[in-house]
């Protein structure tokens, strides 16, 4: 089940479970996990993308060994809340992830960016480590606004 419904999310997972959360780029797949009581989201891996088929490994591995019981994957929309090229290829990709039977969250990750850029020039770290880490704090970002909303459904 692919949905950008958090309350048709929330029905479809298991009561609790850890959630793995992705901001799906060109050149990486930020990730983030949340622990099973879906309080808090922690940044996780950074996966360099190659092929989809190598992509998708990854990701099986890390889905089984945290027990992951559903995905949150970050929607880029327009700020007017059209859809791009980029919604498109990511819609694709959470298509591509639907056999592993897992629901599928859709969130609008609009300001997740920027969000954590924001952050960390405020923490003043350089502009070479935002750069390693911008897809994995996006990814949390992402992951805890979806887990927010799933606990007020």
């Amino acid at each position: 089940m692919i949905t950008t419904d958090p309350a048709a999310f929330r029905e479809a997972l298991p009561t609790g479970g850890r959630l793995l959360g992705l901001d799906v780029g060109t050149k990486t797949i930020g990730t983030a996990l949340c622990d099973s009581e879906w309080s808090f989201a922690s940044p996780a891996l950074l996966i360099r993308r190659t092929k989809f088929t190598a992509d998708k490994v990854a990701l099986v591995a890390m889905i089984a060994e945290q027990r992951v019981t559903g995905l949150v994957i970050g929607l880029p929309i327009n700020l007017d809340g059209s859809e791009s090229p980029r919604s498109q290829s990511t819609r694709a990709f959470a298509r591509n992830l639907a056999d592993l039977e897992l629901p599928i969250l859709l969130w609008d990750e609009r300001w997740s960016t920027q969000a954590v850029e924001r952050q960390m020039i405020a923490e003043d770290i350089s502009r070479a480590k935002r750069a390693e880490r911008v897809d994995k704090l996006a990814a949390s970002y992402i992951l805890q606004g979806a887990i927010d909303a799933l606990v007020r459904v």
